[in-house]
Protein backbone atom coordinates (compact mmCIF):
# COMPACT_ATOMS: atom_id res chain seq x y z
CA UNK A 1 0.00 0.00 0.00
CA UNK A 2 1.14 3.56 -1.23
CA UNK A 3 2.08 5.52 2.02
CA UNK A 4 -0.52 8.82 2.48
CA UNK A 5 0.82 11.50 1.25
CA UNK A 6 2.73 14.49 3.94
CA UNK A 7 0.38 17.17 2.76
CA UNK A 8 1.04 20.94 4.44
CA UNK A 9 -1.16 22.85 5.31
CA UNK A 10 -2.02 25.83 3.06
CA UNK A 11 -0.83 29.10 3.71
CA UNK A 12 -3.59 30.82 2.88
CA UNK A 13 -5.50 29.61 5.78
CA UNK A 14 -3.01 30.44 7.71
CA UNK A 15 -3.31 34.11 6.31
CA UNK A 16 -7.15 33.78 7.07
CA UNK A 17 -7.16 32.88 10.49
CA UNK A 18 -4.28 35.37 11.83
CA UNK A 19 -6.59 38.14 9.60
CA UNK A 20 -9.45 37.05 11.69
CA UNK A 21 -7.60 37.53 14.73
CA UNK A 22 -7.15 40.85 14.17
CA UNK A 23 -9.16 43.66 15.93
CA UNK A 24 -11.16 45.10 12.94
CA UNK A 25 -9.78 48.99 12.17
CA UNK A 26 -6.76 48.54 14.57
CA UNK A 27 -5.07 50.14 11.71
CA UNK A 28 -7.10 53.03 11.06
CA UNK A 29 -5.60 56.71 12.01
CA UNK A 30 -7.45 59.23 14.30
CA UNK A 31 -7.57 62.70 13.49
CA UNK A 32 -4.86 64.76 15.99
CA UNK A 33 -6.53 67.97 17.28
CA UNK A 34 -5.55 71.31 15.36
CA UNK A 35 -3.51 72.82 17.36
CA UNK A 36 -4.19 77.17 18.02
CA UNK A 37 -0.76 77.97 19.43
CA UNK A 38 -1.35 81.61 20.93
CA UNK A 39 -4.92 81.58 19.99
CA UNK A 40 -5.71 79.32 22.73
CA UNK A 41 -6.76 81.47 25.45
CA UNK A 42 -9.19 82.94 23.85
CA UNK A 43 -13.06 82.80 23.50
CA UNK A 44 -13.37 85.47 20.88
CA UNK A 45 -10.96 87.25 18.18
CA UNK A 46 -11.70 89.43 15.40
CA UNK A 47 -9.48 90.63 12.69
CA UNK A 48 -11.72 94.45 12.57
CA UNK A 49 -13.73 94.54 15.46
CA UNK A 50 -15.68 93.32 18.60
CA UNK A 51 -19.18 94.46 19.35
CA UNK A 52 -21.68 93.27 22.22
CA UNK A 53 -25.21 94.01 23.22
CA UNK A 54 -26.70 92.97 26.05
CA UNK A 55 -25.12 91.38 29.41
CA UNK A 56 -23.33 88.53 27.44
CA UNK A 57 -20.76 86.64 29.71
CA UNK A 58 -17.65 85.44 28.39
CA UNK A 59 -15.11 83.05 29.69
CA UNK A 60 -11.66 83.60 28.41
CA UNK A 61 -10.05 86.31 26.51
CA UNK A 62 -11.45 88.71 23.63
CA UNK A 63 -8.95 90.35 21.11
CA UNK A 64 -8.98 91.72 17.94
CA UNK A 65 -6.45 92.38 15.40
CA UNK A 66 -5.22 94.16 13.39
CA UNK A 67 -8.45 96.46 14.16
CA UNK A 68 -8.54 98.44 17.33
CA UNK A 69 -12.61 98.10 18.23
CA UNK A 70 -13.86 96.03 21.19
CA UNK A 71 -17.18 97.90 21.85
CA UNK A 72 -20.24 96.95 24.52
CA UNK A 73 -17.59 95.33 27.63
CA UNK A 74 -19.70 96.36 29.49
CA UNK A 75 -22.48 95.55 29.75
CA UNK A 76 -20.92 92.20 28.27
CA UNK A 77 -18.33 90.70 31.02
CA UNK A 78 -14.74 89.04 30.80
CA UNK A 79 -13.67 86.51 33.17
CA UNK A 80 -11.13 83.90 33.16
CA UNK A 81 -9.21 86.12 30.72
CA UNK A 82 -8.57 89.89 29.06
CA UNK A 83 -9.50 91.78 26.31
CA UNK A 84 -6.79 92.42 24.34
CA UNK A 85 -6.79 95.03 21.42
CA UNK A 86 -4.34 95.33 18.38
CA UNK A 87 -1.51 94.65 21.20
CA UNK A 88 1.23 91.95 20.51
CA UNK A 89 -0.73 89.30 21.94
CA UNK A 90 -4.01 89.89 20.00
CA UNK A 91 -1.38 89.74 16.55
CA UNK A 92 0.07 86.28 17.49
CA UNK A 93 -2.81 84.98 17.80
CA UNK A 94 -4.03 86.18 14.47
CA UNK A 95 -1.18 84.83 13.36
CA UNK A 96 -1.76 81.00 15.04
CA UNK A 97 -4.97 81.42 14.18
CA UNK A 98 -4.02 81.55 10.24
CA UNK A 99 -1.74 78.54 10.49
CA UNK A 100 -4.79 76.59 12.63
CA UNK A 101 -7.40 77.57 9.87
CA UNK A 102 -5.04 76.20 6.80
CA UNK A 103 -4.54 73.00 8.60
CA UNK A 104 -8.36 72.68 9.29
CA UNK A 105 -8.47 73.16 5.86
CA UNK A 106 -6.22 70.65 4.77
CA UNK A 107 -7.20 67.60 6.64
CA UNK A 108 -8.59 63.99 5.38
CA UNK A 109 -9.95 62.14 4.26
CA UNK A 110 -13.23 63.34 4.38
CA UNK A 111 -17.24 62.11 4.44
CA UNK A 112 -19.07 65.04 1.80
CA UNK A 113 -21.82 66.49 3.64
CA UNK A 114 -23.00 69.03 1.01
CA UNK A 115 -26.03 69.56 0.77
CA UNK A 116 -26.96 67.57 3.98
CA UNK A 117 -28.66 68.93 6.91
CA UNK A 118 -26.07 68.06 9.62
CA UNK A 119 -29.12 67.46 11.86
CA UNK A 120 -31.02 64.23 13.29
CA UNK A 121 -27.16 62.78 12.36
CA UNK A 122 -24.78 60.84 14.54
CA UNK A 123 -21.44 61.33 13.37
CA UNK A 124 -18.33 59.58 14.59
CA UNK A 125 -14.76 60.58 15.10
CA UNK A 126 -13.69 62.11 11.38
CA UNK A 127 -13.36 64.59 9.39
CA UNK A 128 -16.17 65.96 7.42
CA UNK A 129 -16.78 68.66 4.18
CA UNK A 130 -19.49 70.62 2.37
CA UNK A 131 -17.98 72.29 -0.98
CA UNK A 132 -20.69 75.66 -0.36
CA UNK A 133 -23.00 76.17 2.95
CA UNK A 134 -22.65 73.71 5.88
CA UNK A 135 -25.97 73.76 7.87
CA UNK A 136 -27.66 72.52 10.73
CA UNK A 137 -30.99 72.45 11.87
CA UNK A 138 -31.72 69.92 14.94
CA UNK A 139 -29.39 68.07 17.04
CA UNK A 140 -25.87 66.75 15.49
CA UNK A 141 -25.11 63.97 18.02
CA UNK A 142 -20.88 63.53 17.83
CA UNK A 143 -19.80 60.06 19.47
CA UNK A 144 -16.57 59.79 20.85
CA UNK A 145 -16.58 56.03 20.88
CA UNK A 146 -15.22 56.32 24.37
CA UNK A 147 -12.13 57.77 23.57
CA UNK A 148 -11.71 61.62 25.11
CA UNK A 149 -9.22 62.68 22.77
CA UNK A 150 -11.38 61.73 19.33
CA UNK A 151 -11.16 64.81 16.82
CA UNK A 152 -13.88 65.85 15.09
CA UNK A 153 -13.30 68.92 11.75
CA UNK A 154 -15.79 70.42 10.12
CA UNK A 155 -14.66 72.42 7.06
CA UNK A 156 -17.53 74.62 5.21
CA UNK A 157 -16.76 75.93 1.92
CA UNK A 158 -18.80 79.07 2.26
CA UNK A 159 -21.11 80.04 5.63
CA UNK A 160 -21.80 77.70 8.48
CA UNK A 161 -25.48 78.06 9.24
CA UNK A 162 -26.78 77.07 12.60
CA UNK A 163 -30.63 77.47 12.73
CA UNK A 164 -32.29 79.18 15.89
CA UNK A 165 -32.52 76.52 18.72
CA UNK A 166 -30.24 73.72 16.71
CA UNK A 167 -28.27 72.26 19.05
CA UNK A 168 -24.46 70.39 18.84
CA UNK A 169 -24.75 67.48 21.41
CA UNK A 170 -21.50 65.13 22.44
CA UNK A 171 -21.70 61.43 23.87
CA UNK A 172 -19.35 59.01 23.88
CA UNK A 173 -16.80 60.84 26.17
CA UNK A 174 -16.60 63.44 22.78
CA UNK A 175 -15.16 67.08 24.28
CA UNK A 176 -15.97 70.27 22.91
CA UNK A 177 -11.63 71.03 22.99
CA UNK A 178 -11.63 68.75 19.73
CA UNK A 179 -14.54 69.67 17.79
CA UNK A 180 -13.69 72.23 14.89
CA UNK A 181 -15.26 74.25 12.27
CA UNK A 182 -13.21 75.43 9.39
CA UNK A 183 -15.72 78.27 7.68
CA UNK A 184 -14.59 79.61 4.13
CA UNK A 185 -17.01 82.62 4.73
CA UNK A 186 -18.65 83.54 7.49
CA UNK A 187 -20.62 81.47 10.54
CA UNK A 188 -24.08 82.43 12.15
CA UNK A 189 -24.80 80.97 14.77
CA UNK A 190 -28.95 81.24 15.25
CA UNK A 191 -31.36 82.35 18.07
CA UNK A 192 -30.83 80.00 21.22
CA UNK A 193 -28.35 77.60 19.89
CA UNK A 194 -26.48 75.54 21.72
CA UNK A 195 -23.10 75.58 20.02
CA UNK A 196 -20.22 73.31 20.74
CA UNK A 197 -16.62 73.32 19.17
CA UNK A 198 -14.11 76.44 17.79
CA UNK A 199 -15.10 77.86 15.28
CA UNK A 200 -12.46 79.45 12.46
CA UNK A 201 -13.88 81.72 9.83
CA UNK A 202 -12.16 83.28 7.41
CA UNK A 203 -14.50 86.67 7.02
CA UNK A 204 -17.00 87.03 10.33
CA UNK A 205 -19.14 85.23 13.13
CA UNK A 206 -22.34 86.10 14.44
CA UNK A 207 -23.79 85.08 17.84
CA UNK A 208 -27.79 85.93 17.30
CA UNK A 209 -29.28 86.19 20.86
CA UNK A 210 -29.07 83.96 24.05
CA UNK A 211 -26.79 81.49 21.82
CA UNK A 212 -24.54 79.53 24.16
CA UNK A 213 -21.32 78.02 23.02
CA UNK A 214 -18.84 76.26 24.77
CA UNK A 215 -15.98 76.80 22.68
CA UNK A 216 -14.13 79.75 20.80
CA UNK A 217 -15.63 82.21 18.12
CA UNK A 218 -12.24 83.02 16.23
CA UNK A 219 -12.43 85.22 12.97
CA UNK A 220 -9.76 86.12 10.73
CA UNK A 221 -10.31 89.25 8.59
CA UNK A 222 -13.87 90.45 9.97
CA UNK A 223 -16.07 91.03 13.06
CA UNK A 224 -17.16 89.03 16.05
CA UNK A 225 -20.96 89.87 16.61
CA UNK A 226 -22.54 88.94 20.20
CA UNK A 227 -26.00 89.62 21.75
CA UNK A 228 -26.67 88.45 25.24
CA UNK A 229 -24.16 84.95 24.51
CA UNK A 230 -22.31 82.85 26.69
CA UNK A 231 -19.60 81.81 25.87
CA UNK A 232 -17.09 79.23 27.65
CA UNK A 233 -13.75 78.44 26.24
CA UNK A 234 -13.01 74.64 26.38
CA UNK A 235 -10.25 72.66 28.52
CA UNK A 236 -9.11 69.35 27.24
CA UNK A 237 -9.86 66.90 30.74
CA UNK A 238 -6.41 64.93 31.05
CA UNK A 239 -6.30 60.99 30.43
CA UNK A 240 -4.16 59.46 33.02
CA UNK A 241 -0.91 57.86 30.95
CA UNK A 242 -1.17 54.69 30.10
CA UNK A 243 -4.62 54.13 30.64
CA UNK A 244 -7.65 53.30 28.31
CA UNK A 245 -10.88 55.10 28.23
CA UNK A 246 -14.03 53.58 29.05
CA UNK A 247 -16.42 53.85 26.64
CA UNK A 248 -19.93 54.77 27.35
CA UNK A 249 -21.78 52.81 25.28
CA UNK A 250 -24.52 50.33 26.92
CA UNK A 251 -24.68 47.33 25.07
CA UNK A 252 -27.81 45.86 23.85
CA UNK A 253 -29.07 42.20 22.81
CA UNK A 254 -28.47 43.08 19.76
CA UNK A 255 -25.16 43.77 17.55
CA UNK A 256 -25.52 47.38 17.29
CA UNK A 257 -25.18 49.17 20.78
CA UNK A 258 -26.86 51.82 22.06
CA UNK A 259 -24.98 55.16 23.42
CA UNK A 260 -25.98 56.53 26.26
CA UNK A 261 -24.89 60.17 26.70
CA UNK A 262 -21.69 61.68 28.23
CA UNK A 263 -22.54 63.90 31.52
CA UNK A 264 -18.46 64.79 31.07
CA UNK A 265 -19.17 66.43 27.97
CA UNK A 266 -20.31 69.85 28.39
CA UNK A 267 -18.66 71.51 31.09
CA UNK A 268 -21.51 74.00 31.32
CA UNK A 269 -24.11 72.00 31.06
CA UNK A 270 -25.42 73.18 28.21
CA UNK A 271 -25.34 69.64 26.89
CA UNK A 272 -26.43 68.53 30.16
CA UNK A 273 -29.82 68.46 32.13
CA UNK A 274 -29.57 72.47 32.74
CA UNK A 275 -30.66 72.64 29.00
CA UNK A 276 -33.84 70.53 29.42
CA UNK A 277 -33.09 67.14 28.27
CA UNK A 278 -31.11 67.61 24.96
CA UNK A 279 -29.03 65.01 24.87
CA UNK A 280 -31.94 62.60 26.29
CA UNK A 281 -33.52 62.03 29.72
CA UNK A 282 -36.92 60.97 31.44
CA UNK A 283 -39.79 63.69 30.89
CA UNK A 284 -39.69 66.58 29.36
CA UNK A 285 -36.54 68.12 31.61
CA UNK A 286 -34.45 66.30 30.73
CA UNK A 287 -32.03 65.78 33.35
CA UNK A 288 -32.61 62.10 34.93
CA UNK A 289 -30.58 63.24 37.70
CA UNK A 290 -30.78 66.84 37.13
CA UNK A 291 -27.27 68.29 36.06
CA UNK A 292 -25.58 65.39 33.62
CA UNK A 293 -29.02 65.17 31.36
CA UNK A 294 -28.75 61.09 31.65
CA UNK A 295 -31.27 59.13 32.65
CA UNK A 296 -33.89 56.46 30.61
CA UNK A 297 -36.94 57.46 28.46
CA UNK A 298 -36.87 60.48 26.23
CA UNK A 299 -35.88 63.86 26.25
CA UNK A 300 -37.64 66.62 24.48
CA UNK A 301 -34.46 67.01 21.34
CA UNK A 302 -35.05 62.96 20.50
CA UNK A 303 -34.15 61.35 23.99
CA UNK A 304 -31.16 58.70 22.98
CA UNK A 305 -29.17 59.43 20.11
CA UNK A 306 -29.50 57.35 17.38
CA UNK A 307 -26.82 54.42 16.16
CA UNK A 308 -23.53 56.11 15.02
CA UNK A 309 -23.54 56.19 11.47
CA UNK A 310 -20.37 55.45 9.67
CA UNK A 311 -20.60 56.32 5.84
CA UNK A 312 -19.07 54.44 3.36
CA UNK A 313 -15.55 54.79 2.91
CA UNK A 314 -15.14 56.58 6.02
CA UNK A 315 -11.90 55.47 8.59
CA UNK A 316 -13.94 53.66 11.19
CA UNK A 317 -11.63 54.29 14.08
CA UNK A 318 -13.55 52.85 17.04
CA UNK A 319 -12.23 49.75 19.10
CA UNK A 320 -13.41 46.92 21.63
CA UNK A 321 -13.63 48.38 25.06
CA UNK A 322 -11.26 46.92 27.69
CA UNK A 323 -11.62 43.77 28.36
CA UNK A 324 -13.91 42.55 25.93
CA UNK A 325 -12.92 39.95 23.13
CA UNK A 326 -14.32 41.19 19.54
CA UNK A 327 -15.79 37.75 18.05
CA UNK A 328 -13.55 37.57 15.06
CA UNK A 329 -11.05 36.98 17.89
CA UNK A 330 -13.23 33.79 18.62
CA UNK A 331 -13.98 33.01 14.77
CA UNK A 332 -10.11 32.92 14.21
CA UNK A 333 -8.98 30.95 16.99
CA UNK A 334 -11.92 28.77 16.09
CA UNK A 335 -10.21 28.03 12.56
CA UNK A 336 -7.01 27.37 14.00
CA UNK A 337 -8.03 24.74 16.29
CA UNK A 338 -10.34 23.38 13.03
CA UNK A 339 -7.18 23.26 10.85
CA UNK A 340 -5.37 21.71 14.13
CA UNK A 341 -7.37 18.93 14.22
CA UNK A 342 -7.66 18.17 10.88
CA UNK A 343 -4.07 18.12 10.85
CA UNK A 344 -3.82 15.82 13.86
CA UNK A 345 -6.30 12.76 12.46
CA UNK A 346 -4.33 12.78 9.14
CA UNK A 347 -0.95 12.03 11.44
CA UNK A 348 -3.35 9.57 13.30
CA UNK A 349 -4.22 7.88 9.85
CA UNK A 350 -1.09 8.03 8.37
CA UNK A 351 0.32 5.73 11.40
CA UNK A 352 -2.60 3.29 11.53
CA UNK A 353 -1.93 1.94 7.72
CA UNK A 354 0.18 -1.28 7.64
CA UNK A 355 3.61 -1.09 5.79
CA UNK A 356 3.20 -4.37 3.36
CA UNK A 357 6.84 -6.74 3.59
CA UNK A 358 9.00 -6.33 1.10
Amino acid sequence: MTPFPRKLLPASALAVAFALVLPAGSASAAQAAVGLGTATPYAVLAGTTVTNTGPSAIAGSVGVAPGTAVVGFPPGQVSAGTIHAADAEALSAQDDLTTAYNDAAGRGPVVDQTDQNLGGQTLVPGVYTASTSMNLTGTVTLDGLGDPAAVFIFQAGSTLLAASSSRVALIGAAQPCNVFWQVGSSATIGTDSVFVGTVMALTSITLETRATVQGRMLARNGQVSLDTNVITRPTCAATPPGTTPTPTATPTPSSTPSATPDDSDDDSGDNGGDNGGNNGGSGSSGGGSGSSGGGSGSGTSGGTPSTPYIPSGHPETGRPADGETPSNVWLGLGLVFLVGAGVAARRAQKAAVVQPSP
